[in-house]
């Protein structure tokens, strides 16, 4: 028996998502991000939404829109530009709530959360300023005849996760086929609901050819929908089917640096639908080979 269709919409899924709840975005800085339904949640109504991410170009977007009040990352960056522009303006101005782990304490924090239990022990943090820069960490000592003091890493839990993939079926088994995984599966775990989106979607047997079964990263029981999003990691990478759009990314952190010039990047290319912004990334090119 085939298992039911999870395919939707863009809008479905963000129309899914509500303020104030914990939405966590997969990818790794300007690598593999959906940027689509960043995009998607730019354009809607949403606010005050707690964001948890290896933060890039998506945090940057929804500080920039007034969508996230408060951020949970291990770092911030565009990659090849070594600071996401909106973050730090946002953390410089204090326009938005902060809380900085180190790499591994939030890979643990994902990991206490897709096993539902409430914190996980690790030596990362200890002697270091992560508890003077968020006091509400604690450790915890351990039981048996070492002693030994660890932190206490609480569960990073997510209302949503949202992850982009190479390919998909119309069930939710999605692949990477890239070097990394980052950790998506993580943050679908770690999730009440996880929403995938796609450059392609097809016949599940499809998964399977060309690529090694280790790159089917996430298996339908992890996966409550799933759209297709063709370039819709755009501007940051979806190796191989793509790599990072460096032209459109230096633009965007331009653009960032005056209200002025980021007026006319966000009514140029974020006012309105998914379908417009690809067609104005295609006349930005245009453009520039004139």
């Amino acid at each position: 028996m085939r298992a039911p269709s999870k395919e939707l919409t863009i809008d479905e899924v963000v129309g899914r998502i509500e303020s104030g709840m914990t939405v966590g975005i997969g990818g790794w800085g300007s690598r593999r991000k959906p940027m689509a339904l960043v995009r998607a949640i730019l354009r809607s109504d949403l606010t005050d939404l707690h964001v948890v991410s290896y933060a890039g170009p998506d945090v940057g977007l929804l500080l920039a829109g007034g969508k996230a009040s408060r951020v949970t990352y291990a770092f911030a960056t565009l990659d090849s530009i070594p600071l996401e522009p909106w973050f730090g303006r946002a953390r410089q101005d204090g326009t938005a709530q902060f809380r900085e782990w180190d790499e591994g304490m939030f890979q643990t924090g994902l990991r206490a959360a897709a096993q539902r239990v409430p914190f996980l022990p690790m030596r990362a943090g200890l002697g270091s300023a992560v508890f003077d820069n968020d006091p509400d960490l604690r450790t915890v000592r351990s039981p048996y005849d070492d002693g030994e003091e660890l932190t206490a890493v609480p569960a990073l839990t997510l209302d949503v996760a949202l992850v982009h993939m190479n390919r998909s079926d119309s069930q939710g088994n999605a692949q990477y086929l890239g070097p990394d995984p980052y950790f998506d599966d993580l943050f679908c775990m770690a999730a009440r609901e996880a929403y995938v989106s796609t450059e392609q979607i097809i016949d599940t047997a499809g998964l399977t050819v060309e690529a090694p079964l280790q790159s089917l990263l996430l298996n339908r029981t992890m996966v409550t929908g799933v759209v297709e999003t063709p370039n819709g990691a755009h501007f940051t990478t979806c190796t191989p089917t793509y790599e990072r759009d460096e032209k459109f990314q230096k633009a965007y952190a331009t653009a960032a640096k005056s209200p002025e010039d980021w007026t006319g990047f966000a009514e140029r290319f974020l006012a309105g639908d998914e379908a417009d912004y690809q067609a104005a990334v295609t006349a930005f090119h245009e453009e520039a080979k004139a």
